[in-house]
């Protein structure tokens, strides 16, 4: 069964990282590929072939396996409907130096205002779940990082836009990462 599980996780977190890799060429809009979407780039290829390593490598109770890869399969739902919402505001990759010309309200940004970088989260988190080591634990401290820093960025390029005002009260609604409990 542990056969069956890492086989699963395996194919399912490639196949993950294939698509977000594909989203960055046929969904975001940027002129250059910034520097900081390179980081982002490599972060992603090396924490693939550690986690696929730490799959291996060891033996994970089938309960975390199967919640693991329950909660990444939510990462990738949550992902395909941020695609779906933003398909047509043409959003710009992470780091990029342009001020933003759009605000996609709709879908997941109801409730937060980075639904492609929860998503991500929520993926690395349940393949670390799934993975069950305490090995994994530096390489979401280092996504959490990178990801928070890419969305603090675009926070502050939206309000030095003309979008500030709208972005500002669509901000005070939305959760960051996560959304916000209404009273």
């Amino acid at each position: 069964m542990q056969f069956v599980f890492d086989s699963l996780i395996s194919i399912v977190g490639v196949a993950v990282v294939a698509q977000y890799s594909w989203s960055l060429r046929a969904h975001f809009a940027s002129k250059s590929v910034p520097g900081g979407t390179i980081l982002i780039s490599v972060m992603v290829v090396v924490t693939t072939l550690a986690f696929l390593y730490f799959q291996w490598s060891g033996e994970q109770p089938l309960l975390a396996a199967l919640a693991g890869l329950l909660v990444m399969l939510a990462g990738l739902a949550l992902f395909w409907a941020a695609i779906f919402a933003s398909r047509e505001a043409r959003l710009r990759l992470a780091f990029d130096a342009e001020n933003p010309d759009s605000l996609v309200m709709e879908g997941p940004y109801q409730y937060l205002r980075h639904p492609f970088y929860t998503s991500y989260l929520i993926f690395w988190a349940g393949w670390a779940v799934a993975i069950w080591s305490a090995w994994t634990l530096p390489f979401l401290a280092f996504i959490l990082l990178v990801y928070t820093l890419a969305a603090r960025g675009e926070e502050r390029k939206f309000s030095n836009s003309p979008l500030g005002p709208q972005y500002e009260e669509y901000r005070r609604r939305t959760g960051f990462f996560w959304p916000r409990m209404r009273a």
